[in-house]
């Protein structure tokens, strides 16, 4: 025990996961005022960060890349939770929420997350490598993913509208959840080593400098990180009213609301792969956004397809047209930055733009 670690991890992420239930507890089913609200806010933010925190002590302890599948999972366990409550109370307002947070996953992943990553790496590094096998894999895997789950929906007629049939909506959710599962299979076991870092003395160094923290740590970090979830959940759903009235005042799309959505849950994701990318591993960067992606699809699909049993209300999963042509244009982008298996700030900055460009449309479409 030291004055800045409390069983091998720092004071601050042992106290937020029962301070930020603390607000949750006073602030559920409350009219938020000014303070309260600052305080849900505060509550909300930290929690995220220690979440991401105690994702990150587990993933050390079981290496990589079960470090990054862990931090993509914990990420999407929060948003699936978050889109089903707010759609369990928001109605027909909420019919397109899935669609709108899963595309923006997406957007930011693949776009603002990538784009970042390779932009401040590339700063610092001027040329970082990756593996083209393991990132041009995801990349396919995506790829289909969006195109059978929500581009799809825009085009068939069995149901009005851009929706899935019942059927349909089970074939979708099936088949995202096997594409994932077996994308997660050989991750984790077949080519493991595809999703390795690419050696870098200096990191490698570092790396092996930092011991790994024990059983017992990663397990505490593991129940913290169930309670920083669970406090997530809950206070998003308690500040969601605000959020949807903030939007509808300032006269932006519905669609914001899903945007906002991606991009809290995203930024543990976001913070992770830019500091993996100035550490010069950039393979890290690349497994924690198209995972994230990857993951953001083949789990909330099924989900959303599961949880439409008992919703009410129709479920809107096809794309507009603006969204279908931002789609293909990231999977263009995407292919060309991926192909080479070397990063400049040139392909970071493009990613970048694309990314602008959909926040951008989003409040002004």
């Amino acid at each position: 025990m030291t004055n800045s670690v409390v069983h091998g991890l720092p004071r601050w992420s042992l106290a937020v996961p029962p301070l930020a239930f603390v607000v949750l507890v006073l602030s559920w089913g409350r009219d938020l005022g000014a303070i309260l609200l600052i305080l849900v806010c505060a509550g909300l933010g930290a929690a995220v960060i220690a979440a991401v925190h105690h994702a990150e002590v587990v993933a050390h302890r079981v290496g990589e890349p079960f470090g990054t599948l862990i931090l993509a999972l914990a990420v999407t366990i929060i948003e699936v939770a978050l889109i089903v409550t707010l759609m369990a109370s928001g109605g027909d307002k909420a019919a397109s929420l899935a669609r709108d947070t899963v595309f923006a996953a997406v957007m930011i992943t693949c776009n603002g997350i990538l784009g970042l990553a390779l932009v401040v790496g590339s700063l610092k590094h001027h040329v970082q490598e990756f593996r083209v096998h393991a990132s041009s894999g995801a990349l396919a895997v995506m790829t289909a993913l969006v195109t059978l789950s929500l581009v799809l929906p825009t085009f068939t007629t069995s149901a009005s509208g851009p929706r899935f049939s019942g059927p349909q909506l089970a074939f979708a959710g099936v088949v995202s959840l096997v594409m994932y599962g077996v994308f997660v299979f050989v991750q984790t076991v077949r080519h493991r080593d595809y999703f390795l870092p690419v050696s870098d003395n200096a990191a490698d160094e570092e790396e092996h400098h930092a011991d790994a923290p024990s059983g017992k740590v990663a397990l505490v970090s593991l129940g913290l990180l169930f309670v920083c979830l669970v406090a997530v959940v809950g206070l998003a759903k308690t500040v969601s009213p605000k959020l949807e009235s903030a939007v509808e005042s300032a006269g932006a799309p519905l669609a914001v609301v899903g945007v906002v959505i991606a991009l809290l849950v995203l930024l543990p994701e976001t913070v992770a792969a830019v500091r993996a990318a100035l550490r010069n591993r950039l393979q890290t960067s690349v497994n924690l956004a198209l995972g994230s992606a990857l993951a953001s699809i083949g789990l909330t699909i099924p989900a959303i397809g599961i949880a439409s049993i008992w919703l009410d209300g129709p479920l809107v999963l096809g794309l507009g047209g603006k969204e279908i042509v931002l789609f293909a244009l990231t999977v263009a982008v995407s292919t060309i930055t991926l192909a080479t298996g070397k990063a400049t700030l040139l392909q970071g900055a493009v990613h970048l733009m694309v990314f602008s460009a959909f926040l951008f449309l989003a409040v002004s479409p």
